[in-house]
């Protein structure tokens, strides 16, 4: 008997019963749709993060306060308040940085906004006018915050989409209308293009209001929680952070590097983190949902058991008539195998739809891995080996006397 002949076999044997090779089936395409769906989510949440962080520019740094050591993130004198507005203007005015284009301190604090019987709790961001230009901010209407702006200190606002959306509705330009921020009123003067998420935070849910009006008035801050640099061009990003180190050091009266209040990230450095993150967390799901693939392989195993026992005199009767040892094996692996590998590809497909299907209603670029799928695939094939071997070494291992007569 070749192989052909076995395989025909096999499909006639397997569909005498279509509910319970279905239900054998079903943990493979479970485990496989799974994985497959995850590692795709996470592929396209990558992909969604690296586009809107390499969005702002490929030479763009920024400054935080607090030092890094060793990968962590340890308090230095002064902890966050170790940067200040004066900080940000002696990096665009120093003779000493010759690498900066551009130079966007930020005060950045989450807060309750409210207008009329409508609220929202969203990120209330200190900025002046150079902020629009260094972080490729663009308006669907109205104007940004002006150099008067933040000099008079003027109670103005530019809301984020998601904003107008909680507090005005769909389709409504609030222009001219106002809003109250810590029960201060704020006259609307323009509403910021939709740039969606990044996967930490929703860059539309957020209003930006003149730096000094954030600090003085609404918050009471004399520091800033973050300055943005333009460089001139990528060629000069480690020059720029030189620069901006060394000046940062001198104005803060420190002497050593390692003792710096203060860290600088490049936009590689941001996409790095974030890819490490979201590259774990797809890692770990990815995990979870395996184990649906062991429960399958040992839900395959019980049923190739069961057909083993249902099936005892049938191999008696091939073992007394002469089929050999490793045709009876053969039979029961290829059985199994036509189990998993049928799983795996409607597995496959319907982790492929469920992907697709999640990443446009949640507005993520679609990505697949072919190397998943090609896993999946080979691994639902090796799950048919790994357990269907037990079940047909136990068929090949019976005596034919003894199996012609179970009852």
């Amino acid at each position: 008997m070749d192989i052909s002949e076995l395989f025909f076999e096999a499909i006639g044997t397997l569909t005498l019963n279509k509910l319970r090779t279905g239900l054998a089936t079903l943990g493979i395409i479970i485990g496989i749709g799974s994985v497959i769906a995850l590692v795709s989510l996470g592929q396209s949440s990558q992909k969604a993060v690296a586009a809107q962080i390499q969005s702002l520019g490929s030479n763009l740094l920024t400054v935080i306060p607090g030092a890094q050591s060793a990968g962590f993130v340890r308090g230095a004198a002064g902890g966050a308040t170790t940067l200040t507005y004066e900080d940000a203007r002696a990096l665009q005015t120093s003779p000493q940085v010759t690498t900066v284009k551009n130079v966007s301190p930020e005060f950045s604090r989450r807060t309750q906004v409210t207008t009329g019987r409508k609220n929202t709790n969203t990120q209330i961001l200190g900025v002046t006018p150079s902020y629009m230009e260094v972080r490729k901010v663009s308006l669907a209407s109205g104007s940004f915050i002006s150099a008067r702006d933040v000099e008079s200190m003027t109670k103005v606002a530019i809301l984020g989409s998601q904003v107008v959306s909680d507090l005005f509705g769909d389709g409504v330009n609030p222009v001219g209308q106002s809003i109250r921020i810590n029960n201060i009123s704020f006259r609307v003067i323009g509403v910021a293009e939709s740039r969606g998420g990044t996967g930490f935070q929703n860059q539309d849910d957020v209003v930006f209001v003149p730096l000094t009006t954030a600090q003085k008035q609404l918050f009471g801050a004399d520091y800033v929680t973050s300055i943005s640099v333009e460089a001139q061009n990528e060629s000069v990003m480690t020059q720029a952070q030189d620069e901006i180190g060394y000046l940062l050091l001198a104005r803060h009266k420190l002497k050593d590097p390692a003792s710096a209040d203060f860290t600088i990230f490049s936009q590689n450095d941001i996409l790095g983190a974030a890819s490490a993150v979201t590259g774990t967390f797809t890692t770990l799901l990815s995990g979870i949902a395996a184990i649906s693939l062991l429960v399958g392989g040992i839900g395959i195993m019980n049923i190739m058991l069961v057909t083993v026992t249902e099936r005892t005199r049938e191999i008696g009767l091939r073992k007394a008539l002469g089929a050999k040892k490793k045709i009876i094996i053969a039979q029961f692996l290829i059985e199994s195998i036509i189990l998993t590998f049928a799983g795996g590809v409607i597995g496959m497909v319907a982790g492929v739809a469920t992907s697709y299907i999640i990443s446009n209603m949640i507005n993520l670029p679609f990505a697949l891995s072919p190397n998943s799928v090609l896993l999946a695939i080979g691994v639902s094939g090796a799950i048919g080996v790994l357990f269907g071997w037990y079940p047909a070494q136990k068929a090949a291992n019976l005596q034919p006397i003894e199996a012609l007569r179970y009852e």
